[in-house]
């Protein structure tokens, strides 16, 4: 099925999606894009069905081919303060303010939203894989986040980054059993199934 370029035609829409909001580490990192009605990017599809090389390549493309595009990133400390749904969609919200032009419409992947300035919105079911606009924003929103993980893998090494970009995997598990958490792992999350107390590692 090929991705709707548009909810309403003659509006200016933003896509929103997130990357990020199940990992036990790292920040959760949204992306808002502008996408014209008539767009020449091909292959453009839901970032989880894509290889990161495609990825990789679809990036510049949809920054050169966008009205508008913008990046929100909401830390570990904010994401334990405000629970990671509230976290999601502050990030969202920092996308959407580094738009050089304003949506009248936002198209949000999942189905909850906070509204943001009072611009009408839809929550759309897995909207990443129905509309061109989300699908590159959950691809922006993604490769920025790996590239994030990637950095932070420099500053932790032996929690392995740069493969499992933080997400919930058994070796990432394993590490935070050996090594206690870090800093920037989310200390709200369950690190570990049988958790009940780890300190960070090293000085905060």
């Amino acid at each position: 099925m090929s991705l709707l370029r548009f909810c309403e035609k003659g509006r200016i829409e933003a896509g929103c999606d997130e990357a990020g909001r199940g990992c036990l580490a790292g920040p959760v990192v949204a992306a808002a894009v502008v996408l014209p009605e008539r767009t020449q990017l091909h292959r453009l599809d839901d970032s989880k069905k894509l290889t990161e090389k495609a990825r990789e390549r679809l990036v510049p493309m949809i920054k050169n081919e966008a009205l508008a595009w913008g990046i929100g990133v909401v830390g570990p400390k904010d994401i334990d303060r405000l629970n990671i749904l509230n976290a999601s969609f502050l990030a969202m919200h920092k996308a959407l303010d580094a738009l050089v032009l304003q949506p009248d419409l936002l198209l949000i992947d999942g189905n909850r939203f906070q509204a943001y300035k009072q611009i009408e919105y839809r929550c759309m079911i897995k909207g990443d894989g129905r509309f061109r606009s989300i699908a590159a924003a959950s691809i922006l929103a993604k490769q920025h986040r790996d590239q994030l993980m990637r950095e932070l893998h420099g500053e932790h090494p032996h929690y392995d980054w740069q493969r499992n970009k933080g997400y919930p995997t058994a070796a990432h598990r394993r590490a935070i059993s050996k090594m206690g958490p870090c800093i920037q792992h989310r200390q709200s999350f369950r690190l570990l199934p049988e958790q009940l107390h780890l300190p960070l590692e090293g000085p905060s």
